[in-house]
């Protein structure tokens, strides 16, 4: 049984999740469904990249990842099928699965455009269900890639998660995410943090780090620095919001000026 996984920002007051359930169950009874999260702010195509890409690793080999935020839905932009060492991701082409590409390198896309494998008619609002859903269906089914759509190779790009170095030793980082606890998760990995590093946002400068998040010595409200489970540098406040401390949001830049080898 292949996995089918479900990302999306239409949160769980409607219809629209059990609706893409049961489009992917009509086609194939025996998929086994999970859900990543449907909590995603509405229209946010750069928190679901980052938690897709925080996750998909999680996954075995042939898992296929559907990821519908999709601000363009009805318009010209394309429907793609990629696939990146191993997995498959279904959904809109508008930069949802570019940071996974960034990370990965080599993949195969098709865009997604044999109408074979949608559900008919098709809704002009809802393409997670009658074209995503179905083609992910189709695909732990066994339908080869290529049966989709043709090869393509010019598929949206979100800004790099590269920070960029600059002069003197500093660093030229973003807030790529805000998670629900507050913590302002940066671009930064443990390659670009050292030992006396400190990081400035928003006019406040961050240079304690913990190895774990809580400590009860010290003051809940004091800001720090500490590695997250995705693999990138955190700003955070134990039991508080380290967001509302900063007034951070995603996109904000963060600069690092950095010290020895951690």
């Amino acid at each position: 049984m292949r996995i089918i996984t479900l990302l999306t920002d239409f949160g769980a007051q409607d219809y629209f999740v059990a609706a893409m359930k049961g489009a992917i169950l009509s086609l194939n009874s025996d998929a086994r469904i999970i859900d990543i999260t449907h909590e995603i702010p509405p229209q946010d195509i750069r928190a679901a990249a980052f938690n897709l890409l925080a996750v998909y690793q999680d996954f075995p080999s042939g898992t296929i990842h559907v990821a519908v935020v999709d601000p363009g839905v009805g318009t010209a932009r394309r429907g793609i099928i990629v696939e990146y060492a191993g997995q498959f991701f279904v959904g809109p082409d508008n930069g949802v699965f570019s940071w996974i590409r960034e990370r990965e390198g080599s993949f195969v896309a098709v865009d997604l455009t044999n109408e074979k494998f949608f559900r008919h008619p098709v809704s002009a609002t809802f393409h997670g269900r009658d074209i995503f859903a179905p083609a992910a269906a189709a695909l732990s089914r066994g339908i080869a890639l290529k049966e989709f759509g043709p090869a393509i190779d010019d598929l949206v790009k979100l800004e790099s998660l590269a920070p960029k170095r600059v002069d003197g030793g500093v660093i030229e980082a973003t807030i790529i995410h805000i998670d629900r606890f507050g913590n302002c998760i940066t671009n930064l990995t443990r390659d670009h943090f050292g030992a006396g590093a400190k990081l400035v946002l928003n006019g406040r400068e961050i240079s304690a780090f913990r190895r774990f998040f809580a400590d009860s010595g010290d003051n809940h409200d004091e800001l720090f620095l500490l590695l997250g489970s995705a693999g990138f540098l955190e700003i955070a406040a134990q039991d508080t919001s380290a967001a509302k401390i900063l007034s951070a949001q995603p996109g904000d830049r963060v600069i690092m000026h950095a010290g020895g080898v951690y």
